[in-house]
């Protein structure tokens, strides 16, 4: 014989599936972030944002692959700049929110050494250079269906979660992090704080 479900029960599933609901708003495919509960910083409505002291910050990060127009990409020649990496593909709604924002930084602080370089999980040749031709996408993506590129990441962007943002400071390290949408104004907030920070610190 079934038991009756309980006001309390019923209040609990609801919560429960709020959650889970709220935790799919912010990315394509979100995953668990093991750092999530100790991390500093704040939660946007686009999507949770961590940064970190230069002191404490992970890395030097090191990023390889082949982009799809077949160049070898490799971060570790472009230590002293200031590198945005975002994770992405061509179907992620997301994703494509964010890629004129990412277009048009890639753009405007070029001079001041800022880099990008986006790592699509997903797609193969034709859906990835279809939507950089579609966002007038200026700068590489990595062909990454793999996850070796992702794996250099590992500890810093929770692999299942789509798109993912990450800021390097001059000397390669983790200085910031969005999970979901990369809203603009906190983008260039981020980034215009680590370009202004000493190269060596």
């Amino acid at each position: 014989m079934p038991y009756p479900i309980t006001r309390a029960a019923r209040t609990a599933a609801l919560v429960a599936a709020a959650s889970a609901l709220a935790a799919v708003s912010t990315g394509c495919t979100p995953g668990a972030d093991d750092n999530a509960a100790a991390s500093p910083g704040y939660v946007s409505e686009d999507g949770s944002v961590r940064t970190w002291e230069p002191g404490q910050r992970p890395g030097p990060v090191v990023v390889t692959g082949t982009d799809y127009e077949g160049r070898a990409v490799d971060t570790g020649d472009w230590l002293g700049d200031v590198l945005v990496i975002n994770t992405w593909y061509a179907a992620c709604p997301p994703c494509r929110a964010e890629a004129p924002t990412l277009a048009t930084l890639a753009r405007d602080r070029a001079e001041q050494g800022v880099r990008v370089l986006g790592i699509n999980v997903e797609d193969a040749a034709g859906a990835a250079l279809a939507f950089q031709n579609t966002f007038d996408i200026p700068y590489p993506s990595i062909e990454d269906r793999d996850g070796l590129a992702v794996a250099s990441l590992s500890g810093v962007v929770p692999l299942q979660a789509v798109p993912t943002t990450v800021v390097l400071d001059h000397q390669g390290r983790v200085a910031a992090r969005i999970v979901g949408l990369a809203e603009e104004s906190t983008l260039n907030s981020l980034v215009g704080d680590v370009v202004a920070e000493s190269p060596v610190q």
